[in-house]
């Protein structure tokens, strides 16, 4: 069943609001605010100069917001580590949202960067990030990611499987000089399922990512027979989304313990237990603030640290959608509106908008939810249960599944979805061979292009049996 036919006709949480024009604060930039005449200003710059000046769908990210909760989640690891005499890294996890100017961003903030592809790790170099503050990821990176990698001088590399031990050491023995070693961590599972404000904890995982905890301690031995591989620690990621601490603190418990076996046979000075810290998509979400999480987190290691009678190690992270999530908006301009019946007491506008899940794919994917308001005015009409769709040739091409918008929501209103920083840009599609949007930095009251978007002269160059004589034109 897909995530669109499990949908109930109208959420339990969603409540008709008083006024549909106001902004729940948690889910939007702070920046963001209406004008005196009602329209949505981000980052100081009007909506209606930022769909003059670049058109829609538009991807808008608040500068000063990213750079903001980047600097706040290093400053909370790094009070909570502190506190215990150890240090903290705080990797941005690239695969919420990359580019080379996000990168400049987060790295002149204090952070590292993750990245998971060869493509990543090119848009992080470009970008001139350091590469000894790089971790790579993947499940199955390929020789040649291993190999520049390993030849940039990448400052650490998740393994995630025996073979890629083996390729791994092999590569390193042939690119590193006499004496020189990779540094590794150990991808394990520790059988605990977080999401949202709740978890599973289970003695078996069934995924791809990953060494299991009782296969673990074989792996690491293997990697220290290996000269030119040096082990320094344990990574583990139990979910995304997640609010409160109890999640980590059972996974940390379970990390520990192995960590503590591992001490036997050498040195492991980092323990890296992900990210998945959440954010507010809806009124309704409440996620943890950072501050609470570092401090919880962090407590939880030292306390398991402290029963078994070993030193603390460094600890890692890597948040990504708690950084960039919520400087981000998504302008459409709307299409049509329709009222649809949907039984004999419901009905609901169907609000058709120039976008879709070929640039948010996160609702048809996951059932994820989220938020909208009318960004080019205000109305004083009543609110009007809508559904915001995308203009794809699917039924499931939801943006958001159910809001109130004003009921005299009309074609040619610009609609703000926020909230959208995270996995929209970067989970984006030519579905229907629709060009992916620009992305706009906005900060102090100027907006400035750091993603080009894509035009169909870009789609067709891809396609070589397309005559490019009979091409010209395509983009008017």
């Amino acid at each position: 069943m897909s995530a669109s036919e499990n949908r109930a006709p109208v959420p339990e949480w969603l409540v008709a609001p008083d006024d549909a024009n106001a902004l729940v604060a948690a889910v939007w930039p702070a920046s963001a605010h209406r004008d005196d005449h009602g329209a949505l200003s981000i980052g100081g710059v009007g909506v209606a100069e930022l769909r003059e000046r670049f058109g829609t769908p538009l991807y808008v990210l608040d500068e000063p917001e990213v750079r903001a909760r980047a600097r706040a989640v290093r400053e909370a690891f790094t009070a909570a580590t502190g506190r215990h005499g150890v240090q903290a890294r705080v990797y941005y996890a690239g695969k919420a949202f990359l580019s080379t100017e996000v990168v400049r961003w987060v790295t002149s903030e204090g952070l590292a960067v993750d990245v998971a592809t060869g493509g990543e790790l090119a848009i992080a170099l470009a970008a001139g990030a350091d590469p000894a503050r790089i971790g790579l990821h993947g499940n199955n990176k390929s020789v040649a990611e291993l190999e520049q990698a390993v030849s940039v001088g990448v400052g650490s590399i998740i393994v995630d499987s025996p073979i890629e031990v083996e390729r791994l050491g092999a590569i390193a023995e042939r690119l590193l000089r006499s004496g020189e070693a990779q540094n590794v961590l150990v991808r394990v599972n520790s059988g605990v399922h977080a999401e949202t404000h709740d978890f599973l904890a289970t003695a078996h995982e069934d995924q791809k990512f990953g060494f299991a905890l009782s296969d673990a301690a074989a792996v690491v031995a293997r990697i220290r027979e290996i000269p030119s591989l040096r082990f320094i620690g344990l990574h583990c990621h139990i979910g995304s989304q997640i609010f409160g601490t109890a999640g980590f603190a059972e996974s940390a418990a379970r990390l520990v313990e192995l960590h503590a076996e591992l001490l036997e046979g050498g040195d492991v000075p980092v323990l890296n237990l992900g990210g998945g810290f959440g954010i507010a998509y809806t009124s309704v979400d409440d996620p943890t603030p950072i501050e609470e999480l570092a401090d919880g987190i962090v407590e939880a290691v030292a306390r398991e640290c402290d029963v078994r009678g070993i030193p603390m190690p460094n600890l890692a992270f890597e948040p990504g959608r708690a950084i960039v999530g919520r400087a981000g908006v998504t302008l459409y301009e709307v299409g049509t509106v329709k009222p649809v019946r949907v039984s004999d007491d419901l009905s609901r506008l169907y609000v058709s908008v120039d976008g879709g899940m070929s640039d948010n794919a996160r609702p048809a994917l996951y059932g994820a939810q989220y938020s909208a308001r009318i960004a080019s005015r205000t109305s004083d009409a009543v609110p009007a249960l809508a559904r915001v769709v995308g203009r794809h040739c699917e039924s499931g091409d939801i943006v958001v599944d159910a809001e109130y918008l004003p009921a005299d929501v009309t074609p040619g209103d610009l609609l703000a979805v926020p909230a959208t920083g995270a996995y929209c840009y970067s989970l984006a599609s030519n579905y229907n061979a629709v060009p992916r949007p620009p992305v706009v930095a906005v900060g102090e009251g100027r907006a400035r292009l750091i993603v080009r978007g894509e035009t169909i002269s870009d789609i067709l160059a891809r396609d070589v049996g397309a005559d490019p004589t009979t091409t010209e034109g395509t983009d008017d």
